[in-house]
């Protein structure tokens, strides 16, 4: 196992490095996780992508959840941890980032879009399901007011829905093969804040690990690849980086 200031001579070294991120690195920034106090799944049974097509109280339900974590998402800004990914990318050192997470911080923090893989979508999207139309939220959310019916797409009158991964929705074609040959590139593969828990997007740690890449876990609590990483972490995800951004620069 690398001490930190072997990992940090690693990264000083290296300009093919992939970052994958999950929910903790925004807990830090007010968003709950999923499975967290608070998070969503402890006070709501997820609504299926199957329900939400065919069940027009499944879409209501959904809009009202939407409605219900409205402001803490709205009110969420990039932290430490967004920023210092965004730091590898100013220093050339970035391949691309792979994200579970569907707030668009780590897009606020200033990291350009061709350099993102959101595996699970974006909750700073509406799309028609029939004829693929996009929405900013809050044209849309402002039309849920009072005993709503679920809103349609204005030019066809389809479904709308958040531009999230659903349960029971396929996962994005385009965005699962970027994330793969991104995996494949990698020389250094850093995962900050994922359970490593969900798949298929947990088994792109291991990928990078067999294709040679040094493998970092950055996370609060242990993971199922801890004792498969050459570098491990636990701890707060903005403390580590804040600390870890002056060693890089100062090397």
């Amino acid at each position: 196992m690398l001490r930190l200031e072997e990992f940090a001579e690693k990264i000083r070294e290296n300009g093919a490095i992939v970052v994958f991120t999950g929910a903790g690195i925004s807990t830090e920034s007010g968003i709950p996780d999923f499975r967290s106090p608070g998070g969503i799944w402890t006070r709501y049974r997820p609504v299926t992508f199957q329900e939400y097509l065919s069940s027009e109280a499944a879409r209501i339900e959904a809009w009202k959840r939407r409605l219900d974590g409205r402001e803490q998402h709205k009110n969420a800004k990039p932290n430490v941890g967004h920023y210092f990914v965004q730091s590898l990318d100013a220093k050339g050192k970035l391949i691309g980032l792979i994200t579970q997470n569907v707030d668009g911080l780590h897009s606020e923090a200033g990291l350009p879009d061709e350099k993102i893989v959101e595996l699970h979508g974006t909750n700073r999207k509406i799309i028609c399901l029939e004829c693929g139309r996009a929405y900013e939220p809050d044209a849309i959310i402002k039309r849920l007011v009072g005993d709503f019916a679920s809103p349609k797409c204005d030019a066809c009158g389809g479904i709308l829905k958040s531009a999230t991964v659903s349960f029971g929705q396929a996962m994005p074609e385009a965005a699962m093969r970027q994330a793969q040959e991104w995996t494949e590139q990698a020389e250094i593969f850093i995962v900050m804040g994922s359970s490593l828990q969900v798949q298929p997007a947990a088994s792109f740690p291991v990928v990078a690990k067999r294709n040679g890449a040094l493998l970092a876990i950055i996370n609060r609590e242990p993971t199922p690849l801890d004792d498969y990483a050459d570098f491990v972490h636990q701890g707060a995800i903005g403390a580590f980086c804040g600390g870890f951004g002056e060693m890089i620069a100062d090397g």
